[in-house]
């Protein structure tokens, strides 16, 4: 809708260095690289690290995401690439999908922002990936530092597996009792 615009929040501030894993699908390239700028400059206004790994397709995406969630040490991630509406359903399986996936990682505890665009033509996904416009990508890494900065702000002390230390109360059905 033209005239419309729409509120930006402000970037958070970090204490502590934030490390990215950003996972693009190029199989529209032009598109995959513009979208991979905005977000490393996003990433580089926070002085956050990132670390870039490519999959075929937009389907592939979260399946990247929840590998590299359980087995690495990535603070959150950007979830990058392009679906453009075809002759098939197709188009429906892969963007509703790749979506659905990247929200439930998401309510398991990944910080994801998500900038793949589903569009109708390319034509409408360059003006999303235009570095100098509505650059989603940027947008997708900001959304990711928003989640991190929300879960770090709640994080809560972990403990030692099997122990507790002196004076920590334990929570148990009927009561509590000290350490």
């Amino acid at each position: 809708m033209a005239g419309v615009t729409h509120h930006e929040l402000a970037l958070p501030e970090f204490t502590k260095p934030v490390k990215l894993g950003i996972v693009v699908a190029p199989y529209y390239k032009d598109i995959a690289d513009e979208l991979l700028a905005g977000a490393r400059t996003m990433i580089d206004t926070v002085g956050g690290k990132y670390e870039l790994f490519e999959v075929p397709g937009a389907l592939e995406v979260p399946v990247a995401i929840r590998i590299l969630h359980r087995q690495a040490n990535f603070d959150g991630f950007v979830a990058l690439g392009c679906v453009i509406r075809g002759e098939t359903t197709h188009y429906e399986t892969v963007c509703n999908d790749s979506s659905r996936a990247l929200t439930l990682l998401g309510l398991e505890g990944a910080c994801i922002g998500n900038g793949i665009l589903t569009v109708e033509t390319h034509e409408q996904a360059s003006v999303r990936a235009d570095s100098f416009g509505q650059n989603k990508g940027g947008g997708a890494a900001a959304a990711a530092l928003h989640l991190i900065a929300l879960s770090r702000r709640f994080l809560k002390p972990r403990g030692g597996v099997g122990f507790r230390g002196r004076g920590e109360r334990i929570e148990i059905a009927g009561g509590s009792e000290q350490a």
